[in-house]
């Protein structure tokens, strides 16, 4: 019992399968004891949208131990796409890893920056990942976090630094985007706003978190360049991450050129497809197809060689979207036990008591909780903001407040959130265990969402609006 208290909590994480395995659990557990209940739901622009008012209990259908365990392949089959995009986006990291290209591109990146200056770019490229999900978006990034992975221990760092600043980046960036379709866009829709109004607070708030994660990481940096034993990815393999020779040994040739142009177009391509066609993951998984084929015929790599590249990448990323498929259980599990739109009915309900600012924090923190069980931005928007902008009006909150209180709640959460399969493959991507993530991640996750507060307070002093 006392090695058991002198133990720190971050050793006692249990493994993510585990603690995912746990939450189906509890989700089969509490469809025995939370009444199942639904919102009625109308289409429109052919997406289901919450009827508010429409809440009612309904026959319950508690999960056998058998459908316990039939919602695990179900998730993986509602999670393909997703699995897909982490499977594709391996296997052309690692052709272009093959080609050899990425490889002398960090190599001269870093030769040119100088190590002198290598805190600049740990800052300049959280901002740069930052920026990405702003404005590319989430899953669209899973293909470049590998490269700040080679980029982290070119410049000294770690995998866990490189997990900070293009996961964290990604993350932040696009949670709490003034610009992000699926929450802002979703909720201005439903609250019949204009579309992005408002975009100055939240940019202000976007740029406060992205600023607070540099300085966050900055400081791991320097921490594990003074004592490298403080590195939290210690024991970690870093094969395929690291440079093979000294850095003023490399350059660019005609044919690394020639790659990362098919890379740069592909990417062009992709964002042309995502913002005019809006392109979607599988539409992405093609390009990375396109990408991976087109590169390694550029390098000349025979069709075995291809072929045996690709499967070693499979082999690399697959328990990353294993995972993916196992956190997509979870929300199978309550769908099936119907008790999503339950526990979202009666979290609104609580916030009725409460004073007005209290009432906005308490709408973040709600949401919160909802985004463990609901980790889809857009479908959580859909779920929960038909309910909680008329509770909004009702507290004295602007329509622009709740969509921002709602925004928090789930952007900020996803910095540690095990049931959304798209963190977890980032992760994966960078070979970081989530028990592990979880020790870094928290200590910021208080500072952003102390910041957010902060901002949501002012939104309700200033009468955030239009409406």
């Amino acid at each position: 019992m006392a090695e058991l208290i002198k133990t720190k909590w971050y050793k006692r994480i249990p493994h993510p399968l585990v603690m995912l395995m746990a939450i189906i659990v509890l989700t089969s557990i509490l469809s025995h004891i939370i009444p199942a209940g639904v919102y009625e739901r109308e289409i429109i622009d052919g997406r289901a949208r919450v009827v508010p008012g429409t809440y009612h209990e309904v026959d319950p259908t508690p999960l056998s131990f058998l459908d316990t365990f039939v919602a695990i392949p179900k998730g993986f089959a509602a999670a393909i796409a997703v699995i897909f995009v982490v499977l594709s986006s391996g296997i052309m990291f690692g052709v272009l890893e093959k080609t050899g290209m990425i490889e002398n591109a960090v190599g001269t990146f870093v030769k040119r920056l100088g190590v002198q200056n290598r805190m600049l770019a740990v800052v300049l490229m959280t901002y740069l990942f930052g920026l990405l999900g702003v404005f590319v978006g989430y899953e669209n990034n899973i293909a470049l976090i590998p490269i700040a992975a080679i980029t982290s221990l070119a410049l000294g760092g770690d995998l866990m630094l490189a997990a900070a600043i293009a996961v964290g980046g990604c993350t932040v960036g696009f949670g709490l985007s003034p610009f992000n379709p699926y929450t802002v866009g979703t909720g201005h829709t439903i609250a019949e706003m204009p579309m992005y109004s408002g975009w100055g607070l939240r940019s202000v708030l976007c740029f406060s978190a992205l600023t607070f994660l540099a300085y966050f990481n900055v400081r791991y940096f320097k921490r594990i360049i003074k004592n490298p034993e403080k590195s939290l990815s210690l024991g970690i393999k870093t094969d395929g991450f690291q440079l093979s020779k000294p850095i003023a040994q490399y350059g660019m040739t005609a044919s690394n050129w020639l790659i990362l142009s098919i890379f740069i177009i592909g990417l062009g391509v992709m964002l042309f497809g995502v913002f005019t066609y809006h392109w979607g993951i599988n539409e992405i998984s093609a390009i990375f197809l396109m990408i991976t084929i087109a590169a390694g015929l550029s390098a000349g790599l025979s069709g075995r060689t291809l072929s045996e590249t690709a499967l070693s990448s499979v082999s690399v990323v697959a328990p990353g979207a294993f995972m993916v498929g196992f956190a997509t259980s979870i929300k199978v599990a309550m769908e099936m036990g119907n008790i999503s739109d339950t526990i979202a009915f009666h979290l609104a309900e609580g916030l009725q008591t409460l004073p007005l600012y209290g009432s906005a924090v308490a709408m973040s923190g709600a949401q919160s909780i909802i985004n463990l069980f609901i980790p889809s931005g857009s479908g959580q928007a859909l779920a929960t903001l038909p309910i909680m902008i008329p509770l909004g009006d009702i507290l004295g909150l602007t329509r622009q407040t709740t969509i921002l209180a709602f925004q928090i709640g789930d952007g900020v959460t996803n910095l540690f959130n095990p049931t959304l399969g798209g963190l977890i493959a980032m992760l994966a991507m960078c070979r970081i265990p989530f028990d592990r993530w979880l020790r870094f991640v928290l200590p910021l996750v208080g500072v952003i969402l102390l910041i957010s507060w902060i901002a949501l307070i002012i939104a309700v002093a200033i009468n955030y609006g239009p409406v």
